[in-house]
């Protein structure tokens, strides 16, 4: 990890082991939330990595419910993009379109309004962390029946050992930094 903004990014997380349960290190990303240069840093690198593999072919950032709504709107300004919203059902007004996943402890749903893209339109989806990979795959589903293509999924954290990434199939994902 030789980039100096990486470095000051991985840092600013924090572990803190048996959280939410016993046997769970959760990662904490408020502290690169508190400091502003380290929060910068992110978005410069993640806006970086998508310009250079995607140049300006993203039309849309699409920021999932909840902590990836701290980073879309950021990375999507730095880009000059708009950013859309992917919400937890229910939060949303006029029409949506929905769609269900699993989660370890039960069923969770996700939904985005019906005229937030046009068909064809390149999106690139943003939360703070992947995990199992649950909800990143139903946000590639909703914007799928958008007749959107995604065009990659990024995350400031990736906790490699629960293989979200490849719940992905074929839609890239790249991360900044990665824990087991």
């Amino acid at each position: 990890m030789a980039d100096p903004e990486l470095q000051l990014v991985a840092r600013r997380i924090r572990s803190f082991p048996d959280f939410p349960i016993p046997g769970v290190l959760f990662r904490d990303i408020s502290p690169v939330l508190k400091d502003p240069t380290s929060f910068r840093a992110s978005i410069s690198l993640l806006a970086n990595h998508l310009k250079k593999a995607h140049g300006g072919r993203i039309d849309y950032i699409a920021g999932l419910d909840s902590r990836g709504f701290l980073f879309g709107p950021s990375l999507a300004q730095e880009l000059g993009l708009g950013c859309i919203l992917i919400r937890k059902r229910g939060k949303l007004p006029g029409p949506t379109v929905c769609t269900s996943y699993a989660l370890e402890y039960g069923k969770a749903e996700l939904e985005i309004q019906r005229d937030a893209l046009e068909p064809g339109q390149k999106v690139v989806v943003v939360d703070d962390l992947l995990a199992t990979g649950g909800t990143m795959c139903a946000a590639c589903e909703l914007l799928g029946q958008l007749q959107a293509e995604v065009l990659e999924c990024v995350s400031l954290v990736e906790l490699t050992s629960l293989k979200g990434r490849e719940k992905l199939g074929a839609v890239p994902f790249f991360s900044l930094l990665q824990y087991e």
